[in-house]
């Protein structure tokens, strides 16, 4: 016999009014039938989940650990649900680091005022697709390469990149820097999610570079003046810390920023989302 949702949902009604009668009314059925389904999930799991007197129902050892996962279990079922009926109620764009840097706060304000029917989530996963690829979000911002055979993408705008120091480094009391002398330099990068790859540096003159996983341990190791970094200027708005610097890397190529989505299965707000994007980077223009 398999185990079932309504078998779980009987024994947290029971333990949760205190009485079969109660749970009884509460699902809706009969008293002899959340008899049956519990007597079920007890055979099913092969053991005995309640202590029954009749003045009072309790769960046995086996019980109390059997209930709260029921209760993990039920909750997972319910968002399940909920988000598959929602639908397309509810964007969820994903990022890895910074989501739209200093446009997220003014993206968010007018996508409510212009889709109030379509609620917006932010939601940050550091892996190479920001959550698209786990099913974690319906769009997502990336600023690495596209994977153009499973995904589609707009180009919504591009962002110059800095370097980030140790706010004591020599180079902080500088208004910029150059590649060449980063190159002379070991720079933190992630390499799942991160816009920094040797190619900014011709051969012979490349520094090292050393892996780290998360934008709050990047900037930890560049705090201690060991190393630096490199990252698009949405870093710069969204990660402000006591010890760290930004100054503009005059010389390096911006940073395109893309919208990417499943081709198979666009969520319906998709091209508005690319609309509004596209408007906040023209005016953040210089």
């Amino acid at each position: 016999m398999d185990l079932e949702l309504r078998q779980l949902r009987c024994l947290v009604a029971i333990v949760d009014t205190g009485t079969f009668t109660d749970a009884a009314i509460e699902l809706g059925v009969s008293q002899a039938a959340v008899s049956r389904t519990l007597s079920a999930l007890e055979r099913v799991l092969g053991v005995r989940l309640l202590h029954r007197t009749s003045r009072s129902v309790t769960p046995t050892t086996a019980g109390v650990q059997v209930l709260a996962r029921a209760r993990q279990l039920l909750a997972e079922a319910d968002n399940l649900v909920r988000e598959a009926t929602t639908g397309h109620t509810r964007l969820r764009i994903g990022h890895a680091w910074s989501a739209v840097g200093r446009h997220t706060a003014e993206f968010q304000r007018r996508w409510a005022a212009r889709h109030p029917g379509v609620d917006l989530l932010l939601v940050r996963t550091n892996t190479a697709t920001a959550g698209l690829a786990e099913g974690l979000c319906d769009l997502a911002i990336v600023r690495t390469p596209v994977d153009h055979h499973r995904f589609s993408h707009a180009t919504v705008g591009s962002e110059p990149r800095y370097c980030v120091l140790a706010a004591d480094d020599p180079w902080a009391r500088r208004r910029s820097i150059t590649l060449a002398e980063v190159g002379e330099r070991v720079v933190m990068v992630d390499h799942r999610t991160g816009t920094t790859t040797l190619d900014l540096w011709p051969p012979g003159r490349q520094p090292r570079l050393e892996p780290i996983n998360d934008v709050d341990d990047w900037l930890a190791a560049i705090a201690t003046g060991r190393s630096v970094g490199i990252t698009p200027q949405s870093t710069v708005t969204q990660y402000q810390r006591d010890g760290i610097v930004y100054r503009r890397l005059r010389d390096a190529p911006p940073v395109p920023v893309n919208l990417v989505w499943r081709s198979h299965d666009p969520h319906p707000a998709t091209h508005a989302a690319i609309a509004l994007l596209t408007e906040l980077y023209q005016e953040g223009s210089p």
